[in-house]
């Protein structure tokens, strides 16, 4: 397994619609398990392929039990490809989320409280999922990625504008000035 390179935010590759998975073979199980290992180096609790250069529609998600501390919950990464929202709740709820993609930046974005996903495993299984809470958030966000949208796209054009100004200039401080 291997540490991935995370693509930071405004990279034009996080922008751009993801392709499906034609086969769910032993290249992208690989793939697979190094962005589990890339999401838990960070950490986080959701990775798509996108953000890891691949732009294919997969994505990794390990999101702990509610309730319980994060703390000495053993890991359980679920792969998943190709997902699809099947239904949305009419019900929305607020969340104040961050992105892998979009370091140290926060914003509170309104989606569905619940979902249903449909979508292959690592195995190339036929699965669904109905989630809600911090999983269903999480499942949205992560699909986001897919269509080439981040979650500073659901908030306002001012707030979203300046996140993206200090993520440039925080891009300009880490490069080296030339001699």
């Amino acid at each position: 397994m291997a540490i991935l390179p995370i693509i930071e935010a405004p990279d034009p590759r996080l922008k751009v619609k993801a392709k499906p998975v034609k086969a769910v073979d032993a290249r992208i199980r690989q793939l697979l398990a190094d962005m589990v290992e890339t999401m838990h180096a960070a950490p986080g609790i959701g990775l798509a392929g996108p953000q890891v250069g691949e732009p294919l529609r997969l994505l990794v998600i390990d999101v702990p039990k509610e309730g319980l501390p994060r703390e000495g919950q053993p890991p359980n990464p679920m792969k998943i490809v190709n997902p699809e929202i099947v239904w949305a709740s009419e019900e929305l709820q607020p969340w104040d989320e961050g992105c892998l993609s979009l370091p140290d930046q926060f914003a509170e974005v309104v989606r569905p409280a619940e979902v249903k996903v449909r979508y292959l495993d690592e195995n190339g299984a036929r699965k669904e999922l109905h989630a809600k809470g911090v999983m269903a958030v999480c499942l949205q966000h992560e699909m986001d990625h897919l269509e080439g949208v981040l979650f500073v796209d659901h908030i306002s054009a001012l707030r979203r504008n300046m996140i993206l100004r200090k993520l440039q200039k925080a891009k300009k401080l880490k490069q080296p000035v030339p001699a």
